[in-house]
């Protein structure tokens, strides 16, 4: 029988997209831009938060 996991919420931080590349405007010496990737802080690069357990809550 299937086992069914509950979907986890997004974050409502990144809405979803927790990793982007951004370009710096300049260029590598062959010509390609120059980018840097940035995670979201507060999923940690998921795109998912976590549940608060009722320990925590409490």
């Amino acid at each position: 029988m299937p086992q069914h996991t509950l979907p986890r919420p997004i974050c409502g931080h990144c809405d979803g997209f927790p990793t982007v590349t951004v370009t710096t405007g300049t260029r590598t010496s062959d010509g390609q831009r120059q980018t840097i990737t940035a995670h979201c802080p507060a999923c940690r690069g998921t795109g998912h938060t976590r549940t608060v357990s009722k320990a925590v809550a409490a």
